[in-house]
């Protein structure tokens, strides 16, 4: 498991959207045969595998001392309303489960827990007498001042009986990138630490047969992409894995086989603004996620939901309306908290920005 974030805070604002790609200097069509995850010549690798380095390994950019609130934020930063929506779920979840006459106590399991930060949160936001054990599954260090209830880990847990939350991480499961050459081939884009691109060898295999499968390229004008996401499906379906009942969910930057971008959404983010990605640990490396390709892979679930971040924190209590008018006479220190509150729920279900994340939602 790669650790991911927990938040962007402290950033100056809120990731954008990537498009297309960055262009990159090419250096033509190369490769002899399939290079996904192996090590390039020459300097050159598959996007997979120089992401990896870059943000995991030494000096990556997720184990940085700053963690990554050093340079965005998300739903988690955005606003407390989010741990307290993720925190009701967990409540409900131990509903679901029997509550506190079949289980003694729930688990909750944060994947790419960043800081600890959303543990943190619906820790405090949980009602007393509820008795939860919290798992933030992470590679970099344990935060200093974590609430000593937290167990920190590097994988996560098995045989859970709770709530396996997964707030942007599989976008930064790193994976290759496949680009169209003029007779209409898929091959795997190469690149250099210093951001230079090339294509490389035809896709091939397991790769070949994802990309027919879940994000069809053969045949396209020269130039489209696609992120090839089974390192994705295979880490989602090992983290549902893990659960023995309860839920599991992912929150993240998505789309499905009816609308995948032409281009790709590769892309570099750093200091609170999109930039190139160039895999020398300076900056985020991400890129959307194929939900839907995600949700086929478990072995066997209950139930599957796919749905937008707008409609699940809707049902979760979390509205952007404004409070009555009514209030501001009765109460006005009421009325300034939940207008307060009303402006960060529209920020968090936003058209055009939050509110458009997906939420794969998968019961065990």
């Amino acid at each position: 498991m790669h650790g991911g974030r927990g938040g962007h805070g402290g950033g100056p604002g809120e990731r954008a959207r990537p498009g297309g790609p960055d262009g990159g200097d090419r250096a033509g069509e190369a490769g002899d045969g399939d290079r996904a995850g192996k090590a390039g010549d020459g300097g050159w690798d598959g996007w997979r595998a120089a992401a990896e380095r870059a943000l995991y390994g030494p000096g990556g950019f997720y184990l940085r001392p700053e963690g990554p609130a050093g340079h965005f934020r998300t739903s988690v930063h955005a606003s407390p309303l989010f741990a307290r929506a993720v925190a009701r779920l967990l409540l409900r979840t131990y509903e679901d489960l029997g509550g506190p006459e079949r289980l003694p106590r729930i688990d909750l399991v944060d994947i790419g827990a960043g800081r600890g930060e959303l543990l943190t949160g619906v820790l405090a936001a949980l009602p007393d007498g509820v008795e939860v054990r919290p798992y933030g599954v992470e590679k970099a260090p344990r935060p200093p001042g974590l609430d000593r209830r937290v167990e920190w880990c590097a994988e996560p847990p098995r045989g859970v009986r709770g709530l396996v939350f997964a707030n942007e991480w599989l976008d930064n499961v790193p994976v290759d990138v496949a680009e169209t050459d003029p007779s209409g081939v898929p091959r795997y884009v190469e690149v250099r630490a210093d951001g230079g691109e090339r294509l490389g060898a035809p896709v091939a295999g397991a790769d070949a047969r994802w990309l027919e499968r879940w994000w069809p390229l053969a045949g396209l004008p020269a130039g489209h992409r696609a992120e090839i996401g089974r390192p994705r499906d295979a880490a989602w379906a090992a983290a549902v894995g893990t659960l023995a009942g309860g839920l599991a969910v992912a929150v993240d930057y998505a789309h499905t086989l009816a609308a995948r971008p032409p281009f790709g959404t590769l892309s570099g983010f750093a200091g609170g603004r999109e930039v190139r990605p160039v895999p020398d640990g300076s900056c985020d490396i991400t890129a959307h996620v194929a939900l839907d390709a995600c949700a086929a892979a478990p072995a066997a679930v209950a139930a599957t939901e796919l749905l937008t971040q707008r409609e699940a924190l809707a049902r979760l209590g979390v509205s952007g309306a404004r409070p009555p008018l009514a209030l501001a006479s009765a109460d006005p220190a009421a009325y300034v908290r939940a207008l307060a509150g009303a402006g960060e729920a529209a920020e968090l279900t936003s058209r055009g920005g939050l509110g458009d994340f997906g939420w794969l939602q998968q019961r065990v």
